[in-house]
């Protein structure tokens, strides 16, 4: 029997942490990995400036996609970050 391959989406976000820093990633499941940056078993930023909330800012179809997608994010201003935060979704919590 062949099994039959479904893609995983990758999404790059962004939290927005107590200290008021804006800090970027990528994830296959964006409440799962909000719910490990809010216990401080996520990146060692998070967990010395925790998060208040995630926004998804895109959906690739393959990790090597969002990780450059998250490299050129980066490499932006904190003004266009803060841009793209107001126009992205925000997570809905459960």
């Amino acid at each position: 029997m062949i099994k039959k391959h479904h893609p995983t989406h990758w999404y790059v976000y962004l939290l927005h942490c107590r200290n008021g820093a804006l800090y970027s990633g990528i994830t296959t499941n964006p409440r799962a990995r909000f719910a490990a940056h809010l216990a401080g078993k996520g990146a060692k930023y998070t967990r010395m400036h925790p998060p208040l909330e995630m926004r998804i800012i895109a959906q690739h179809h393959s990790r090597s996609a969002a990780s450059q997608a998250e490299a050129a994010l980066k490499k932006q201003s904190a003004a266009q970050k803060r841009i793209l935060w107001t126009q992205s979704p925000r997570l809905a919590h459960d």
